[in-house]
């Protein structure tokens, strides 16, 4: 039991509280990026000369939408199941979580694919397809790193080199797929719902 307390869980070392004021320092500067982006889109809405525009081309994302928000779920789930050292639970539910952000990828990738090919819109096209890419590119270029670092974690589960004394990583790291989430609701309510 000793031997596995020594594995990195530094508890009352301060790591803790250095690894949460870190991940916290982390969403907030990316926050401030996002909210950039956000007035960025907001403030060039409806300024294009030419189309297409947002309300000719853009449809709500629900199954997208209902696979990263319920992403959410699943990997609290994760975390909490890691707590209780059930391995074999916690990389289902990562697992989980890890293919629920991998179709809200795909299904950004088709929608980009329709509005590309069929509907013309490029980053080129006007002022709403270079805004649009630009808020929307950055959200998925965040998915895709939370994927990628689960990807990691499974692959490092399947090994047994993930156990209860990581479940604070884990944990940090869930902070930043809840922040990517959140994101998505203000990116969506302002690209799908304000702007269109």
């Amino acid at each position: 039991m000793g031997g596995a307390n020594a594995i990195p869980s530094a508890a009352g070392s301060g790591a803790d509280a250095r690894g949460r004021a870190g991940m916290a320092l982390l969403i907030l500067g990316e926050s401030s990026f996002f909210a950039v982006f956000l007035v960025a889109y907001l403030f060039y809405v409806g300024k294009s000369q030419n189309g297409p525009y947002p309300a000719d081309v853009l449809e709500f994302p629900v199954l997208g939408t209902i696979c990263l928000l319920s992403s959410s779920a699943t990997i609290g789930l994760a975390v909490r199941r890691l707590g209780r050292g059930e391995r074999a639970r916690f990389g289902a539910a990562l697992f989980a979580t890890f293919c629920l952000g991998a179709a809200f990828l795909v299904l950004t990738g088709v929608e980009w694919h329709r509005l590309i090919a069929l509907e013309g819109l490029t980053i080129r096209t006007n002022l709403f397809g270079t805004t649009y890419y630009s808020l929307v590119g950055f959200h998925a270029a965040h998915v895709t790193v939370g994927v990628g670092i689960m990807g990691l974690i499974l692959a490092l589960t399947a090994r047994g080199h993930v156990s209860r004394e990581h479940a604070e990583r884990v944990e940090l790291f869930s902070w930043y797929w809840h922040f990517v989430d959140a994101v998505w609701i203000a990116v969506l309510t302002v690209v799908y719902v304000v702007g269109v």
